[in-house]
């Protein structure tokens, strides 16, 4: 099998909420207090563990731990010029842990993950050409490192989802590399993105790009989504992704905690792929480790439902 020919790919859960309960020494941080990213090299060993935690509850596909790998983002810790060192590091991380449990009959995959920078090119705080520039200085090494796909996740507004397809597919073709696109957007629970765009704009909006599938990540839990789904579900003729968070975060005697329980969320993903056609899931923020173990077991006999008859 290789990615593209898998029926359902089944993702990992989250990195932050993941990392935040793992015994991470102080001093690996380097005073770079939530730069996720920063792990890749000054310790890598619990960013192996990481994956090995997902893995180990059955996941499918990791993603690189690269949300945030990019210049801009790295800037504000001062590490815009290391962007090829975390990202590079990244990789060869997810490959140790997949090593371990990849085999010929069950193959194990690594996605590289493109966050959306923390800067809107629509809102005009960066320019579509300082965004093209700083997500394809992140894709190169990614490439070079020998992920199987790419991933381009929790974009917020269109401007910046066409900017980074457009650089990736151009840095594609100028490395005769061809391997899965992955896109995927984040909705508010007011039922659009950040700025105001509905599903059907996003969806004329990707359809000129040759992605893999197009779908959801992040922000709200399943509940949330589900017109979403419903809509890509009738309307998008590709494969269609779910990666959402475990509901609403609460804070619980002030810590962040997110109500939907492995159980539930195992649930809400085997309605999506078996009558809505999901074929790629995993978890954003609040997944554990047993959350996606919940999801492989819900969906251990499950099949993308055909929608054929449903497509307008």
């Amino acid at each position: 099998m290789t990615f593209s020919s898998e029926p359902l790919l089944i993702f990992d859960g989250a990195c932050g909420t993941t990392l935040q309960t793992m015994n991470i020494d102080s001093a690996a941080w380097g005073g770079l207090d939530g730069c996720n990213e920063y792990l890749n090299i000054s310790d890598p060993d619990s960013i192996v563990e990481l994956h090995r935690k997902f893995l180990s509850a059955g996941a499918m596909v990791i993603e690189t731990n690269t949300f945030g790998s990019s210049s801009v983002v790295l800037s504000e810790y001062g590490l815009e010029n290391r962007v090829a060192e975390l990202n590079r590091a990244a990789v060869a991380n997810a490959k140790k842990a997949v090593a371990e449990f990849s085999t010929k009959e069950s193959p194990r995959y690594i996605a590289g993950s493109i966050g959306p920078t923390t800067k809107l090119p629509i809102l005009g705080h960066i320019s579509p050409e300082d965004l093209a520039a700083t997500v394809t200085e992140q894709m190169r090494t990614l490439l070079d490192g020998g992920v199987d796909a790419l991933i381009v996740e929790t974009c917020q507004d269109l401007l910046q989802i066409k900017t980074s397809l457009i650089a990736c597919f151009d840095l594609l073709e100028k490395e005769g590399v061809d391997i899965p696109v992955l896109a995927s957007v984040t909705f508010e629970q007011q039922g659009t993105m950040l700025v105001g765009t509905d599903i059907s704009a996003v969806c004329a909006t990707i359809a000129p790009f040759p992605v893999f599938s197009l779908g959801l990540n992040c922000a709200t839990g399943p509940t949330d989504m589900e017109p979403h789904i419903d809509y890509l579900s009738k309307n998008w003729k590709k494969r269609i992704s779910c990666i959402p968070n475990q509901g609403m975060p609460e804070v619980v005697n002030g810590k962040t905690h997110y109500p939907l329980t492995p159980t539930q969320y195992g649930k809400h993903m085997y309605d999506f792929v078996t009558n809505k056609g999901v074929s790629i899931v995993g978890g954003c923020c609040g997944t554990s480790p047993e959350h996606i173990k919940a999801l492989v077991a819900a969906l251990q006999d499950a099949s993308p439902a055909d929608r054929k008859e449903v497509l307008t």
